[in-house]
């Protein structure tokens, strides 16, 4: 095993030092010294294209791995993630002599497991391969694991951990913990990936959550032939979902099945709390009657309650296109860091949001609103929650198969009638009245509060041990008008927010006793109004005061306010 793993560090390092040193050079062009070099957009899909290839000819471990990266916009520029996100497995499937040897180790003779089995794999995968047989006279699909791949993956996951101090050196620090941490990950899900006793697991409970839907069909494991490196599962035959002229000669509705693949998921992922998470059209197959097919659970995630709500809170806010609460939304979920620049990211959003609409002004292009959010997150040094990263990649995905099934897909509009019908939308609503009626109760709280410590004060006042040093002018009555008014706007507030709870708890007269009230206190503050008056102050704490204050002082504090700063955020 050492033996195998020095030599694949070698065959890695071999592949990667070209690349290594183009990265290098980019930083200090001498290695050692010198500027740094521009590269251009070009540039690094030319360096992309060509660590594909590396990635390929270095086999199936490497080939996940890439996988893994189309996933991390937080380790690699764009012109990556569009590189490897065409990435799959390109395999060929091992010979059936070899394959068997681990059939048989697994279940026995194959002749007496099985009543038939063809021995020409129908798929080959990186880590597995796929045949047809017969059980007791049903078709079943038998996916095997590659023979070898356990020492194969061992010895390359040992080359990379090796590799990391090298790599390291020819990154910038902002990307050095998330290097680290991928390759964790990355030693986890691929050891995943190969238990296919995990994929037995993930593939039942997610069928189970859809036993109800006629239009979804998923494979179910047969359990007797099943083990760690052998699945066996029913035979569910079907149309690849982007064979768009045999869907159309079977007659088949691709606006609906795009509808059905995308509340699929937005159930898998915001309801289940386990979802399928390689949705490329391989693994998505449709019958002559319209119902779906899933294939394929060796890669599977789970969302925890609190990315599942934050989920929600984004879906919503694109749908209401409001800028802070989808800013507020990715930062609660670590993919935006709570110190960048709210305004860029704002814009950006307001960018991406306009680019997504579609002919309907309704209509939004969720894939462009991520990928607006993964280049920007790139220039942010922060990692990406593992299952939250996929959960964006399987919504890119899923969003290009429906657009594909049918250009003018709103895939948006669909999310929002999907949380609407869930009751998201309207639990959303109940809680912002219920925080804004615990505001208002708060409120009335302090105002109850006030007379006590308003009598305190008179009693320090009377015992003449109350001292106040004020310069106030009042001359037009300003300060009774300010407290008119705010006194009106907390009673509009309250009686606001009370009507709105009225209107989803109580009756119609009920309601209207509570929007008279409004409607007058709102006539009596629009009233207040109409007389205009304004405080006059002269700032006393600007920069060019303090800047003149330092000049005046001798000993004072000489503070600079640098307001051409290059880059806050340069790494490198």
């Amino acid at each position: 095993m050492n033996l195998r793993a020095y030599w694949r560090f070698v065959v890695v390092v071999r592949h990667f030092l070209p690349l290594g040193l183009s990265y290098a050079r980019d930083r200090k062009r001498f290695l050692l010294f010198g500027r740094s070099r521009q590269v251009t957009a070009q540039q690094r899909r030319d360096r992309a294209q060509r660590l594909l290839d590396s990635l390929l000819t270095l086999g199936p471990t490497f080939i996940k791995l890439g996988q893994l990266l189309s996933t991390r916009p937080d380790i690699l520029p764009p012109e990556y993630i569009d590189e490897f996100a065409q990435l799959q497995d390109r395999v060929p499937p091992a010979p059936w002599d070899e394959a068997r040897v681990v059939l048989e180790d697994e279940l026995g003779p194959v002749d007496e497991a099985f009543a038939e089995f063809e021995d020409e794999a129908i798929s080959g995968a990186s880590l597995g391969q796929v045949y047809r047989a017969e059980i007791n006279g049903d078709a079943v699909a038998v996916k095997i694991r590659r023979p070898g791949i356990e020492d194969l993956v061992e010895a390359d996951l040992r080359a990379i951990r090796w590799t990391l101090p090298i790599l390291m050196y020819f990154v910038a620090d902002s990307r050095s913990f998330s290097l680290e941490t991928l390759a964790d990950e990355f030693s986890k899900t691929i050891r995943e990936e190969m238990d296919y006793g995990r994929e037995a697991e993930m593939l039942t409970e997610i069928r189970g959550n859809f036993a109800d839907d006629d239009a979804i069909r998923i494979p179910g494991v047969v359990e007797t032939h099943s083990t760690s490196r052998v699945l066996t599962m029913e035979y569910v035959p079907g149309t690849k979902i982007n064979d768009i002229e045999e869907l159309d000669d079977l007659s088949i509705d691709r606006t609906e099945l795009a509808e059905t693949l995308q509340r699929s998921y937005l159930q898998m992922i915001i309801d289940d709390g386990v979802f399928h998470a390689d949705p490329h059209p391989g693994n998505l197959a449709v019958q002559s009657d319209g119902t779906l097919v899933f294939y394929d659970f060796g890669m599977s995630g789970r969302v925890d309650p609190f990315v599942q709500d934050r989920i929600v809170d984004f879906y919503a806010a694109v749908a209401a296109q409001d800028i802070e609460a989808i800013l507020d939304a990715l930062i609660e979920m670590g993919t935006l860091s709570p110190e960048a620049d709210r305004q860029v990211m704002g814009d950006v959003m307001e960018l991406a949001i306009a680019d997504a609409r579609g002919e309907d002004i309704e209509q939004y292009r969720v894939q462009q609103i991520i990928q607006q959010v993964e280049d920007t997150i790139y220039e942010f040094p922060l990692r990406l929650p593992a299952n939250l990263a996929l959960v964006l990649r399987v919504a890119t995905v899923v969003e290009g198969v429906c657009v594909t099934l049918d250009e003018d897909f709103d895939f948006i509009g669909v999310a929002t009638d999907y949380l609407r019908e869930e009751g998201y939308l309207a639990e959303g609503v109940r809680n912002f009245i219920e925080d804004r009626a615990t505001e208002v109760s708060d409120a009335t709280r302090s105002a109850v509060r006030i007379p006590p410590k308003l009598e305190s004060a008179l009693d320090r006042v009377e015992r003449e041990d109350f001292r106040v040093q004020a310069d106030i002018e009042d001359s037009d009555g300003l300060l009774a008008t300010m407290t008119k008014r705010l006194i009106l706007g907390m009673l509009l507030a309250s009686t606001l927010f009370s009507t709105a709870f009225l209107y989803t708890q109580a009756s119609l007269p009920a309601t209207g006793v509570g929007i008279a009230g409004t409607v007058g206190l709102s006539l009596a503050l629009w009233w207040s109004f109409r007389t205009k008056k304004a405080v006059r102050a002269k700032p006393q704490f600007t920069r060019q005061s303090m800047r003149e204050q330092d000049r005046e002082s001798p000993g004072g504090l000489n503070t600079s306010f640098g307001e051409d700063t290059d880059d806050a955020y340069s790494g490198d």
